[in-house]
């Protein structure tokens, strides 16, 4: 042990008389204890809410569109088995999307309507996989009500959640799709209107698309738009999400003009921009605590080099370098912050993993049906906190150290 060390050492265990001193050494621990302790916690929570947010929108919509104006399913079926080739790709599914009104006898509610290939039933798992009422099974087939066998053949929908909660329906009701420009007639354009027969409904846990989503077979969607062999694009999904990046470079490459490409963090940069940006301005906010904490260390700092003036005057008369000095309430005012960030650290993990694992803060559900706050602690997070704090808790000492190391003893002991 180097004797700056020692003498730090010695000098954190204040005797009754610095018993000031050492009150505020133990609220600068605490501060910058605090402060720690709120960083993490709150990363903790912005993150979890981000990985929550991402894994409802993945288990909902395409990793990656492939797009181009005029894409028939023809060569689409053409494309398809180059897609094949790339290991990472675990679906392919043809679609054909466009705005509509559906109307019941309760309300009206405006939908993004999705026509998607059902004829093999791994193209529609993601649709199966959140069926609450109903079955995504019949999605192709023309549909006829149980109740009424001698009715018409109805093409079948399956409606999101709060769509079919606004409308007031059921599986096996009927629903009137509106699309409102259907055709151009010499006195204006006129609606097309079909009606339609509920058939699933589904749950994702995620407020917009359960609010905003319809889903009918790919050929009553060509029907209804009156698009011919047309579709609007081929949903590509990965067996690795975290592979989106490359995989998109990759088809960019393959798929030039007029083909576009893009992927789930493309369609969804403006909602994860939001997030990081509040958690950015959180982290900043809440680092007001440890600077706080900081200038309590200077306060303990330069009353302690006042206090030990004599101390330091003798250590340089043995021969101590001003360097060495400075290293000394350097060392002291780091091994506060040291102390504090560990106690910090312990306490944020601990909230946070107690937060998350017996879901401590519940909510109200939402646009995110959250029913408790999570909590997602990342190896990232607390580094970037714990560097943080050591760096401003060291930045704190420099100036208290820099006086004592410029102590002349020969003025010292003037005046003792």
């Amino acid at each position: 042990m180097s004797y700056e060390l020692f003498v730090s050492l010695r000098y954190l265990q204040a005797k009754r008389k610095q018993a000031f001193i050492s009150l505020i050494s133990i609220i600068s621990i605490g501060g910058v204890a605090i402060g720690v302790a709120a960083l993490i916690i709150v990363l903790a929570v912005m993150t979890g809410f981000r990985n929550d947010i991402r894994d409802k929108i993945l288990g909902t919509m395409a990793h990656i569109l492939l797009q181009k104006p005029g894409l028939t399913l023809t060569e689409a079926n053409s494309i398809i088995p180059q897609l094949q080739q790339i290991p990472q790709i675990a679906s392919l599914l043809p679609y054909v999307n466009g705005q509509v009104l559906l109307s019941s006898q309760e309300n009206v509610a405006g939908v993004q309507m999705m026509g998607v290939d059902s004829s093999d039933p791994a193209n529609i798992a993601h649709l199966a996989a959140h069926i609450k009422e109903g079955s995504a099974d019949g999605l192709g087939e023309r549909q006829r009500n149980d109740e009424d066998p001698s009715g018409p053949m109805r093409d079948g929908i399956i409606l999101g959640i709060e769509v079919a909660r606004l409308l007031g329906v059921f599986t096996g009701d009927e629903v009137t799709v509106v699309l409102p420009m259907g055709r151009i007639l010499p006195t204006g354009p006129v609606p097309k209107l079909k009606k339609m027969r509920v058939i699933g409904i589904i749950s994702t846990d995620f407020y917009d698309y359960d609010a905003g989503f319809a889903y009918i077979s790919l050929t009553a969607a060509q029907r209804f738009f009156g698009v011919g062999d047309e579709i609007s694009g081929i949903e590509v999904r990965l067996k690795d999400v975290y592979q989106t990046a490359p995989i998109a470079d990759a088809l960019k490459k393959q798929f030039p003009s007029p083909f576009s490409v893009q992927d789930w963090t493309g369609m969804n940069k403006s909602l994860f921009s939001a997030i990081n940006l509040e958690k950015l301005a959180m982290f900043l906010i809440l680092t007001l605590i440890v600077l706080v904490a900081a200038f309590n260390i200077i306060s303990m700092l330069v009353m302690m080099v006042i206090e030990k003036q004599s101390d330091i005057a003798i250590l340089k008369c043995l021969g101590a370098t001003s360097p060495s000095i400075m290293k000394v309430f350097m060392l002291e005012g780091l091994i506060i912050g040291v102390f504090g960030t560990a106690i910090g650290t312990a306490l944020g993990l601990i909230v946070s993993w107690a937060g998350d694992a017996y879901k401590l803060i519940p909510l109200q559900g939402g646009s995110y049906y959250l029913d408790h706050l999570p909590f997602t602690s990342t190896f990232s997070d607390v580094m970037v906190t714990i560097v943080s704090a050591i760096v401003i808790c060291f930045l704190s000492t420099i100036y208290p150290a820099r006086q004592a190391s410029k102590l002349d003893p020969v003025v010292v002991f003037r005046y003792e």
